[in-house]
């Protein structure tokens, strides 16, 4: 089924804006609720990647959050600067870089799961149950999960 047609079309009643502009709320909120810890959403993501072992390199990294890997370099040069991730090259293969917390990227990481929820539940709050599960699973069905 076609939702959009050229005549119907209006950017700003489209799924992808409203996704966007969904996105961009949160990040900024997420942002003004992490500036504690000196850390943005985006490397939230990584920081909780590597802390659960969801990711291991920068490529997976890339893979998993849905970013381009000349991004996530520079993200991972910020990481470093802060002292919060070590790269080091795999002893098996020279080509693949491993990533790792450091002992302050671990405790960085730690408090973040305090943080985090208030942010989403806040923005979530006029959802019942029924609904936030319905947001969830139209979102994975979208994502093509």
């Amino acid at each position: 089924m076609e939702h959009y047609t050229p005549k119907n079309f209006l950017h700003t009643e489209s799924v992808g804006f409203v996704l966007v502009k969904a996105r961009n709320l949160i990040t900024s909120e997420m942002d003004a609720a992490l500036k504690d810890l000196d850390i943005t959403a985006q490397q939230m993501g990584i920081l909780l990647s590597l802390r659960t072992g969801s990711a291991a390199t920068p490529f997976e990294l890339s893979k998993l959050l849905g970013v381009d890997t000349g991004l996530m370099t520079r993200v991972l040069d910020k990481l470093e600067d802060k002292g919060l991730v070590e790269r080091s090259r795999s002893v098996s293969d020279r080509r693949v870089v491993n990533l790792a917390l450091t002992e302050a990227g671990q405790a960085v990481a730690a408090q973040i799961p305090e943080i985090a929820p208030k942010v989403l539940n806040a923005r979530l709050r006029k959802f019942s149950k029924a609904e936030f599960d319905e947001l969830t699973r139209l979102l994975r069905k979208f994502i093509g999960e």
